[in-house]
């Protein structure tokens, strides 16, 4: 569920930014279409890392399928990056895209940890902690 609210938030939020990426507050020196190209680029890098993520975590690769999730998750931070630069002033559905981004990155980071730990427990007497 957390993964397919991440991709849905990020895939309206991306996709606006790269039809509506003129509404957006510009970084000085970089054109519109050279921003709209890269906000594509990101959207298939990040997505492709979300993507081994879940595949790999139906495999059992867990600790490489948490990374994976972990880097994907960075999509949903990156749109605060809006901030940055200026408030944008786009329509209200679209700003509030900004934020379940986020909402959905922390929800990943939320379930990267808490799987992380739960492997990270032991399981045999004879095995070492690295909790301790």
């Amino acid at each position: 569920m957390i993964l397919a609210f991440t991709l849905l938030s990020t895939t309206l939020h991306y996709a606006h930014n790269v039809l509506r990426a003129a509404d957006y507050p510009q970084l000085e020196g970089i054109s519109v279409g050279v921003t709209a190209a890269l906000v594509v680029f990101a959207y298939f890098l990040f997505t492709a890392f979300g993507v081994l993520g879940y595949r790999d975590y139906l495999r059992g690769r867990s600790w490489r399928a948490l990374a994976f999730l972990m880097v994907y998750s960075l999509s949903g931070l990156a749109s605060l990056g809006h901030f940055l630069i200026a408030v944008p002033q786009i329509p209200a559905f679209w700003f509030a895209t900004i934020y379940t981004d986020t909402a959905a990155a922390l929800l990943l980071w939320a379930f990267v940890t808490w799987a992380a730990t739960k492997l990270n427990r032991v399981s045999a007497p004879d095995q070492l902690s690295t909790q301790h």
